[in-house]
């Protein structure tokens, strides 16, 4: 998935080789040992049949609890984003996370849709450090 290039076009990172993931993926791991993690990714399956369709991270930092996603091209557009998404808010949600956000860069049309019709609100609109992209940070509070 982090191969492919329409993929990671509106994540942060870089397309990577499988070398690369598999060191990434370790890393990750490592962090699931600490007391207190505050980066978790979970694997996306489909119901039906457990196809793996993507990833979903929750990172905690010291002001918000973000939500990012990313899918697998083949299943773009067919509602898992916002399937998945919602699932995630009734989660947190039962955690008591007084509030979720996302960042979306801004020709992620479809990404933006998702978080507005989940009642996301811009809360701010800045052009992204790392590569220069206009960025949109959504916010939903729980």
């Amino acid at each position: 998935m982090q191969s492919n290039i329409k993929v990671m076009q509106f994540a942060q990172g870089d397309v990577k080789t499988l070398e690369e993931h598999e060191e990434e993926i370790l890393q990750l791991i490592k962090k699931y040992k600490k007391p207190i993690n505050d980066f978790w990714i979970y694997a996306i399956e489909r119901k039906s049949d457990k196809v793996f369709l993507g990833t979903l991270a929750l990172v905690k930092d010291n002001q918000d609890d973000e939500i990012g996603y990313r899918f697998l091209e083949e299943y773009w557009k067919k509602g898992y984003g916002f399937e998945v998404c919602e699932g995630t808010i009734k989660y947190c949600r039962q955690k008591e996370i007084k509030k979720l956000v996302g960042y979306v860069f801004d020709e992620n049309i479809a990404s933006a849709k998702i978080l507005k019709k989940l009642n996301f609100k811009v809360v701010k609109k800045f052009i992204n450090d790392d590569n220069l992209l206009p960025e949109t940070k959504f916010e939903l509070k729980l």
